[in-house]
């Protein structure tokens, strides 16, 4: 029987044996979940022709895995908590590789998109427990090392789904991009229960399920009203009833979760605005990187004419930034050097300048250059705003709540993950429909080029998909731009706060030492 916290075996001042190895462990199995977000950009063609998908259907075949996956993140890491990390790992890696197998074998759209959500449950339980894992088994002086491998990885995961989804697509069929996940699922498993100790809290919180189920749904009704929005109308009435619903579910959330002795979220957290900048700032990294990776995988293969493996490697400079920068610490150094706020500031003005380029520069038929500048522009940015802002995160909550504090940030970055598939898809969509209308009926991009009437319309669709994503780009843009400010200077104030009441601190101490010495002084002749 495992022991409960307090008296479980301290392995945070010794480290644990095999931490290295377990480590590796942990990574490849986050990594698999972190790619699963963004595989499926490169497939799309192959899951419109052999699945006969919608464009709204292959959003959410994207978006039921992040949103699933956001709305039980905090359920999760709670439930991990009380009944064992260990357990929920296992449980986890159990429930992704069966989704895995549904969604490899799945024969329709809606099979498919049922599959994926499944899929998201078993990876709430392995973004969770992953990083409660890392800080379990390392000590204090190498965690920070090994954090900065595990948000590596996270990187890694996100960037690098439409070169793996690629390099299968090129080689195999679109179902072997989710069995392959079966033997690391395997592996992991075996590897997590011979390796990784058990460890919980000795007097968990219940779960939230109310507060998960209302949270799962109110975002989906959120993102479902964004996708289809240009399909239906801004103002009809499917999409003003799901945005409605939506927003009061989301606020009856909120309330929920400030009523309740134990919440899923704890609202007081958002007081902190250095947790707030971060996790706004943690929002929108995903938003744009997400965003953009699903919009310029259709890019290169719809307009320009590459295949699967083709585009995925087209893509690969971002990922290979983010890797080669963050393996080298810049982003750290740059944190003890100049601060968070102005390395967040930079590196969103980064993922920015990226969006804008890949707009302005990579847009046309011979446009890789300009894109290829881009997506190393977005790597530097991510790799610069990704390690501050997860430090400032875990700085602003108190030690007791960093598995909290982590399972709020990985709901959040996953809902940015889908916000930013549904609204950038949503913006180049309106663009697609002002420009020719006549294709606004087809069911997606390729059923627009296959119903078009000769190569001149033909042209005029690729022409008004390349300035569907030239607008959606230069949006996320305006947004990641405006959020990461906004993000550095709710942390510039958040620490000008708490040096104002360090400083006071300790001009209160000097004042309690004097009043002893004078004290001591008077009362020292008497003796």
């Amino acid at each position: 029987m495992t022991a409960p916290a307090a008296e479980r075996p301290d392995l945070t001042h010794q480290g644990h044996p095999q931490r290295w190895l377990i480590l590796g462990v942990i990574c490849l199995a986050q990594l698999v979940v972190l790619l699963d977000n963004t595989v499926l950009n490169v497939a799309i063609p192959s899951l419109t022709s052999e699945l006969n998908a919608s464009t709204a259907e292959v959003q959410w075949m994207i978006n039921a895995y992040s949103l699933v996956q956001a709305g039980l993140l905090l359920t999760a890491g709670s439930s991990a908590d009380r009944y064992g990390r260990k357990k929920m790992l296992m449980v986890g890696l159990a429930l992704f590789g069966v989704g895995s197998l549904v969604a490899g074998l799945a024969e329709s759209s809606g099979q498919l998109i049922a599959a994926r959500a499944g899929m998201g449950v078993g990876g709430a339980l392995l973004l969770t427990t992953t990083l409660a894992v890392v800080v379990q088994i390392f000590d204090e002086t190498e965690r920070v090392k090994a954090i900065g491998i595990w948000s590596t990885v996270a990187s890694l995961g996100f960037a690098a789904g439409p070169l793996f989804g690629g390099f299968v697509l090129d080689h195999f069929w679109w179902g072997a991009i989710f069995l392959i996940n079966i033997p690391v699922a395997l592996i992991g498993l075996v590897a997590v229960a011979r390796l990784v100790p058990e460890s919980k809290v000795a007097q968990g919180d219940r779960p939230d399920l109310l507060g998960a189920l209302l949270s799962t749904i109110g975002m989906t009704a959120a993102v479902f009203a964004i996708i289809s929005g240009p399909e239906h109308g801004w103002g009809s009435g499917r999409v003003l009833l799901t945005a409605f619903l939506g927003i009061a579910v989301l606020a009856g959330f909120v309330l929920w979760e400030l009523h309740i002795p134990n919440p899923m979220l704890d609202m007081h957290f958002f007081r902190n605005q250095k947790f707030t900048g971060a996790v706004a700032g943690a929002i929108l990294v995903a938003f744009g990187m997400t965003g953009s990776l699903f919009l310029l995988t259709q890019h290169l293969q719809f307009v320009l004419g590459y295949g699967p493996l083709e585009a995925g490697l087209r893509t690969a400079p971002m990922a290979l930034t983010v890797v080669a920068l963050n393996l080298t610490g810049v982003g750290a150094r740059m944190v003890q050097k100049f601060g968070t706020p102005a390395v967040i500031a930079s590196g969103m003005s980064c993922l920015a300048a990226g969006l804008v380029a890949i707009a302005v520069l990579g847009g046309g038929d011979g446009g890789y250059g300009g894109m290829l500048f881009g997506l190393i522009v977005m790597g530097a940015g991510v790799a610069l705003a990704m390690p501050a802002m997860a430090n400032a995160i875990m700085s602003a909550i108190p030690p007791e709540k960093a598995g909290v504090g982590a399972g709020v940030n990985g709901m959040l970055a996953e809902f940015g993950n889908g916000l930013g598939v549904a609204v950038l898809g949503a913006v180049l969509n309106a663009r697609f429909a002002a420009l020719v209308p006549a294709a606004v009926g087809a069911a997606s991009l390729p059923a627009a080029l296959a119903a078009a009437d000769g190569p001149a319309a033909r042209e005029q669709i690729k022409d008004a998909f390349a300035a569907g994503l030239e607008t959606s780009q230069l949006a996320g843009a305006v947004a990641v731009l405006a959020g990461g400010l906004l993000a550095a200077l709710l942390l510039r104030r958040a620490e000008r706060v708490e040096a104002a009441a360090q400083r006071q601190k300790a001009d209160a101490a000097q004042a309690d030492a004097a009043q002893v010495g004078d004290r001591a002084d008077a009362t020292g002749p008497a003796a």
